[in-house]
């Protein structure tokens, strides 16, 4: 067996067992929308959506609980899954939802703003996800940073930073470092992910540039969650800068 065929055996035994994990602490809340617990007060949230050009698909966000108080990293894609997800979260947690911190300015992201908004929610994004948001006369989040904004969540100490443009010009990570939890959206591709997927608002140039300042950033991360498919470890974040490679030289 070659080196190449051993990472490839690695790395799919890695999301395997990630797989394996999320399978077995796996809450079903109805056939659109799924939590799968992390650890501690860390949860994934996935919900899945239909499309024209790519059918049936997830996306994951996270869920932070602490005493009664809710935190969301990236919202399901419409308000109504919004509503179900914060009602579940209320009603089988006790825990208000608070915070939302959209990771860039499409939908996988923000879709469900608008009900949040209504429900109180404080809305936090990257100074350009916002400027976005206003140019396209869609709702926009209302707390803004530029290169990073690091806050406690009663206990749970949130890193949100700018690292550059990939998947979109304006996406950020946010990591939870006592968790030692990267969530790092649509920037980072899953293990099983074959190309770059939607390219309409990449800067495909600086991606791989903007993966490794991640990467060395939070080397010590032990998982990265991508904003589509299983989540993994450092791998991750390798394959993505190979998938830039091989769009790069097309």
């Amino acid at each position: 067996m070659n080196n190449k065929s051993i990472v490839l055996l690695i790395i799919g035994l890695i999301t395997i067992t990630f797989c394996d994990a999320q399978t077995s602490d796996r809450i079903v809340i109805n056939d659109d929308i799924q939590l799968v617990h992390l650890q501690d007060s860390v949860f994934l949230h996935i919900t899945f959506d239909e499309l024209e050009n790519f059918g049936r698909f997830s996306s994951n966000g996270l869920v932070i609980i602490r005493n009664g108080h809710a935190l969301l990293i990236d919202s399901p894609m419409d308000n109504e899954k919004t509503q179900k997800l914060t009602t579940y979260i209320q009603d089988s947690f006790s825990a208000k939802v608070e915070k939302l911190i959209a990771c860039h300015f499409h939908d996988d992201c923000l879709g469900g703003l608008s009900y949040l908004h209504r429900i109180g929610v404080e809305s936090i994004a990257n100074s350009m996800t916002i400027g976005k948001c206003k140019e396209l006369g869609i709702e926009e989040p209302l707390t803004a940073f530029t290169d990073s904004l690091i806050f406690d969540f009663y206990g749970e100490p949130i890193e949100c930073r700018y690292f550059g443009a990939g998947h979109s010009f304006d996406n950020i990570t946010v990591c939870l470092p006592s968790e030692k939890i990267l969530f790092g959206g649509c920037l980072v591709k899953s293990a099983n992910s074959r190309n770059l997927g939607n390219l309409g608002d990449a800067i495909v140039e600086d991606w791989d540039t903007t993966a490794q300042q991640v990467k060395t950033k939070y080397a010590d991360a032990k998982v990265i969650v991508p904003g589509h498919g299983a989540l993994g470890g450092s791998e991750l974040l390798t394959h993505t800068i190979d998938l830039v490679a091989i769009e790069k030289n097309k």
